[in-house]
């Protein structure tokens, strides 16, 4: 029966309704994720570094890019050995092809769940093997004269506990044992823990150190803020622990942010390219003419060339005001 129509101006419209079959809801279904949002879930649930997984996103992209923009689906063997031969060919560094191999191979594996056969034709970049940049004790002392606070500290860790750049930025309070000597390094190069000395000579400076920071953090927290990310789920299993002393960086960045997700006011640590431009400016104050950076004081460590006396942190040497040096009793 047809529905009355008042006047000539309305239209009337008729919607039927589909009830939905036995097993239906009705609902319609989600949209699949995005293949780079596939890839970023499965580097999560499997705990990879935020900056793996940067890395291993953005050489899908330039993967897919490369050929077109072809889904990786209808792609194999051949096409990922053009584009890693072709990296070969612009003459990247071999950690740089291997790096972009295994981005891929995580694709097809982990995310598309495909194995892939040997890459025979593949063309690899050479490894050279490179002689490190050694630093003698001279050299040493007038880098770490003309570094003071935080610089100086991270440095002297990188030299004297053999550390990483961003293993010291990333330690947190309780990871220091000042009375053991001692430094725990938490998930170093492999995710893997380890210990190292804390050289006697910088316990009283690290002292000194927390002291300032723990004011700060006293600080932060009046004004409603002093939290810190925290490793995996331990926000959601230790409610209060990212304000905790404890898990508060030992080298915090100057600056505050707002956590997106959670809202929190936090304190990330001190960036890496604060003690890289530090370290250079110095080396090149100092008049070295070596290209140094913040590595280059771990190479003193493990170097087979190493001189047979290490540094005496307690005597670096500062600068007068004359300027010249003057060398700590």
């Amino acid at each position: 029966m047809e529905p009355h129509v008042r006047n000539s101006d309305q239209v009337a419209t008729i919607i039927r309704l589909v009830r939905p079959a036995s097993g239906q809801t009705g609902e319609i279904p989600a949209k699949p994720p995005r293949l780079l949002d596939q890839v970023r879930q499965s580097l999560r649930a499997r705990h990879y570094s935020a900056r793996t997984e940067k890395a291993y996103v953005a050489w899908i992209r330039r993967f897919i890019l490369f050929h077109g923009k072809r889904h990786p689906e209808s792609m194999a063997e051949p096409e990922i050995g053009a584009y890693l031969s072709s990296l070969a060919e612009a003459k990247v560094s071999s950690s740089t092809q291997n790096q972009a191999l295994a981005a891929l191979l995580f694709l097809y594996q982990q995310v598309l769940g495909r194995e892939l056969q040997w890459l025979g034709n593949l063309v690899h970049a050479k490894r050279p093997k490179h002689v490190p940049v050694v630093l003698g004790r001279e050299e040493v002392r007038l880098v770490l004269a003309r570094l003071d606070g935080s610089p100086w500290l991270v440095s002297a860790l990188l030299y004297g506990g053999g550390l990483r750049l961003l293993e010291a930025l990333r330690l947190r309070v309780k990871d220091l044992d000042l009375d053991r000597r001692e430094i725990v390094i938490r998930r170093g190069k492999g995710q893997k823990d380890r210990r190292t000395v804390l050289p006697n000579v910088l316990v009283e400076r690290l002292r000194s150190h927390l002291l300032s920071v723990k004011e700060q953090h006293d600080r932060d927290m009046s004004r409603g803020a002093g939290a810190v990310a925290l490793p995996d789920a331990l926000d959601r299993k230790y409610l209060n622990a990212s304000r905790e002393w404890i898990w508060q960086w030992v080298f915090p960045a100057t600056r505050t942010y707002v956590d997106p997700a959670s809202q929190e006011i936090r304190r990330h640590h001190l960036h890496e390219t604060v003690i890289q431009r530090a370290v250079h400016a110095a080396a090149r104050a100092a008049g070295i003419s070596k290209p140094v950076s913040p590595h280059t004081l771990r190479h003193y460590a493990e170097s087979p060339v190493m001189p047979s006396e290490p540094l005496d942190l307690a005597r670096s040497p500062v600068i007068s005001s004359a300027g010249g040096l003057a060398y700590s009793a």
